[in-house]
């Protein structure tokens, strides 16, 4: 059985909800998977007028918070982050830069790997969220997975990189069809191939 790790942070909680969506396809596709978020980093008065996102960390603060081990034990991994101005966010890139002994050690290399992003515009720099992740997957010497252009969903959602939401509505359980789809693709893409890299 396939082991999949989704790491994620989330602001307001789409991420959240797109790690649901993506555990639930891949066990669906017969993998053991675990899901943890990255603890928020900023101090909860720092967003206190952002209700979406009190809510969201009030909902996950209990939660297992992602840690290394969770990569070790894992076959693949799939990371998600909102788009912070191209980038992944902040506190993603906290967390990754905390790996270096588990990189050095090997432990990171010969995993699958792939993304997903957010962000409230269409161009608000998701491809390059995607790309930005993947470089550092590249250097753990991790196996990137893209979705390409491996499905008909793929072409209405229209990302090769990974999977990206545009979250331009305040519910975060409502998602178009076209990304529902193209989350369910990527798991499902992403526990076959680490399935058969494994056996």
């Amino acid at each position: 059985m396939t082991k999949l790790a989704i790491i994620y942070y989330s602001a307001t909680g789409h991420g959240t909800t797109m790690a649901r969506r993506v555990a639930a396809a891949a066990e669906a596709a017969g993998a053991e998977v675990r899901v943890r978020h990255v603890a928020e980093t900023q101090d909860p008065a720092s967003f206190a007028h952002n209700p979406a996102w009190t809510a969201n960390y009030e909902a996950t603060k209990d939660l297992p918070a992602a840690t290394g081990d969770d990569i070790v034990w894992a076959d693949a991994v799939i990371f998600g982050s909102p788009t912070r101005f191209g980038s992944p966010a902040a506190q993603l890139r906290t967390f990754i830069d905390s790996l270096g002994k588990l990189w050095a050690d090997g432990k990171l290399a010969d995993k699958v790997y792939a993304g997903y992003t957010s962000s409230n515009t269409a161009h608000g720099g998701q491809e390059t969220t995607l790309l930005s992740l993947y470089i550092t997957l590249i250097h753990w010497g991790g196996i990137i997975v893209a979705p390409g252009y491996t499905d008909p969903c793929k072409f209405v959602d229209g990302n090769p990189y990974g999977v990206s939401l545009v979250s331009t509505h305040d519910n975060i359980d409502d998602f178009d069809e076209p990304t529902q789809h193209a989350l369910d693709h990527l798991a499902r893409r992403v526990v076959s191939v680490a399935g058969r890299l494994a056996s």
